[in-house]
This record gives structure tokens, C-alpha cells and sequence, in this order.
């Protein structure tokens, strides 16, 4: 199911780079949140998770506009300009963004050791990436910038979650999300549509993007988040990036150069150790607990990592 979580998530920014042949970014954004608000609405009622209890409507709408419908569209126009692949391992900074901002915004969290190391890794590797796979033209440059800022968001996003909906239900919190994020884009949406009946392809991609890529994963999510637990579940946040890389090269015709790969392992290594604070088959120390990084353009960072 891991395997499979992080197939569908990785497939996401393939998705994106079809949608945005014949539909507007914010076509592309809309339309999966919207579709993916109709999966997971019902499904969160069907487990009782709807009332969100002490949840305040503008803390709700922030998440969605910080943690969903920004990013995603910052996203879908940064794939105008980059490959997919790219933008899925520029995703995968998230982590290096909410080591950075804990400093600040949870003092007790100091990134030292393992944490700043991995920190370095990954800064190393953005600027890797930035300075030679997107060394051609200043929109490349741009359209990166674009998903670093949309991981930036993931990671102010899972914040917002911890200290404004701690204690909601995941799958409400996510539904809701979802809903006020499809609001927020909707005049945007509606400002870029097309003029022309769009080619089946891209409608298809989005409709995937929607209703797997961004619903039907988020059940597979919170099924293995009930049934292996937060920490095992996180792997996919490193594995997905892999598979976008994958599906680029074989389904796209994007190209692989040796800095894909290296900026590939230093952003997801760093990633890992800076969300992890330590070394993989070593134990982690109890206080250490950031909120979770974001998998696949989502809001899985609705689920503080604190718990674990």
C-alpha cells in the first residue's frame, strides 16, 4: 500500500505537465481540489469526521489558502516551465523548510547535529538543481522558484495545523480544506477558462489528478496512517519524488542528467535527516517532533507529527 501511495502521489506531476497543455494553472488546480473535495467529503462523513470541534472557520480557509490552493497552483504554473520530474524532487524541500521555520516557531527544536546536516544536504541540492538543470532561462529559474515556494507553503501549512486544528480529525480537516479551497480558486478558475474544448488528454489528467492523485490517495493515506502508524506511513514523503522522476523519463521524454540524480539524493536525504534528526536504522530521540512534512501536494500536514 506504501508502494503504492507513493506511485500515485509521484504520478501527480505527470499528471500536472498534461493538464497544463491545453488548461490554465488555475484550471488545473481547481479542478483536482474540486474533484477531490467530492471523494472526500463523503468519505469523511462515512467516518463521522465531519464536525471539526473547536475548529475556527478563518484558521480553516488560512490552511487551505497557505497549504492547498496556493501551492497547487504555484505548482501547476511551475510545470509550464520545468519537467515533472523536477518539480517533484523540488517538492520534496519541504521538510528542509519546516526544520528552518521550526527555529523560530517552535523553540523548543533546535536543528543541530543529524537535523542541521541534513539541512545543508538539501540546501545544497535545491541549488544544485537551480544552477544547472534550470541554468537555461530565467522562466526555468522562475517556474523553480514556483514549486520552492509552494514547499514553503506545505511547511507554514503544517504549522497552521498543529497549533490552530490540534486535536481534529485528519479526514474532516482535509475535506473542509478542500472545500475552501475550492471556493478560493474558483474565480480564478472561472477567469482562465478555455475558449476551446480542451483535448481529451489534459481533461483526463486532471480527472485523474483529482480523483486519485489527490482522493482516493488521501484514503489509502489515512488507512495506513490507522494501520502501520504516522512514522512508517511519512516514507512516502521520500519516495514519491523517485517515481515522478520515473514516469518523466519513461512516459514524458524528460531527460535525466547526472545533477537530476545527485539533487535527487541530496534533497531527499537532506529531507529525511532534517525532518528525522537522525540517521535511518537509529532510534529517535522522544523530544524531537516537528510537524510532519507533506507527501504529494496535499495536506497531509494536517496530521502534527507530535505522537508519533
Amino acid at each position: 500500500m506504501l508502494l503504492c501511495l507513493a506511485a500515485i502521489w509521484g504520478a501527480s506531476y505527470m499528471f500536472i505537465k498534461i493538464g497544463v497543455r491545453d488548461l490554465s494553472p488555475s484550471m488545473v488546480a481547481w479542478g483536482r481540489i474540486a474533484l477531490a473535495a467530492m471523494v472526500l467529503v463523503p468519505f469523511a462523513a462515512l467516518r463521522g469526521q465531519l464536525r471539526l470541534p473547536g475548529a475556527r472557520v478563518w484558521v480553516v480557509a488560512l490552511l487551505a489558502a497557505v497549504q492547498v490552493a496556493g501551492p497547487f497552483l504555484l505548482i501547476a504554473e511551475g510545470e509550464e516551465e520545468i519537467s515533472s520530474g523536477l518539480a517533484g524532487i523540488l517538492v520534496a524541500s519541504t521538510p528542509l523548510f519546516t526544520a528552518l521555520l521550526a527555529i523560530r516557531l517552535d523553540h523548543e527544536e533546535r536543528s543541530q547535529g543529524a537535523r542541521m546536516w541534513g539541512i545543508v544536504a538539501g540546501l545544497v541540492g535545491v541549488g544544485l538543481l537551480l544552477g544547472v538543470d534550470l541554468s537555461g532561462t530565467s522562466a526555468e529559474l522562475l517556474g523553480g522558484a514556483a514549486i520552492l515556494l509552494a514547499s514553503l507553503g506545505y511547511a507554514v501549512g503544517a504549522f497552521i495545523a498543529k497549533h490552530g486544528l490540534a486535536g481534529a480529525p485528519p479526514t474532516g480537516i482535509a475535506a473542509w480544506v478542500m472545500v475552501a479551497s475550492t471556493l478560493l480558486l474558483a474565480p480564478a478558475a472561472i477567469l482562465t477558462a478555455p475558449s476551446e474544448t480542451p483535448s481529451a488528454g489534459p481533461v483526463a489528467a486532471v480527472v485523474a489528478l483529482g480523483v486519485l492523485g489527490t482522493g482516493i490517495a488521501f484514503a489509502i493515506f489515512y488507512d495506513l496512517m490507522a494501520r502501520v502508524g504516522p512514522a512508517r506511513t511519512f516514507v512516502v514523503t521520500y519516495l514519491a519524488p523517485a517515481f515522478a522522476v520515473v514516469y518523466g523519463a519513461t512516459l514524458l521524454d524528460e531527460t535525466i542528467s547526472v545533477s537530476t540524480i545527485a539533487g535527487l539524493a541530496l534533497i531527499v536525504g537532506g529531507s529525511y535527516l532534517a525532518a528525522e534528526g537522525r540517521l535511518p536504522g537509529t532510534r529517535r530521540k522522544p523530544e524531537q517532533s516537528l510537524p510532519q512534512p507533506c507527501p504529494e501536494p496535499a495536506v497531509a500536514a494536517s496530521s502534527p507529527r507530535a505522537g508519533r
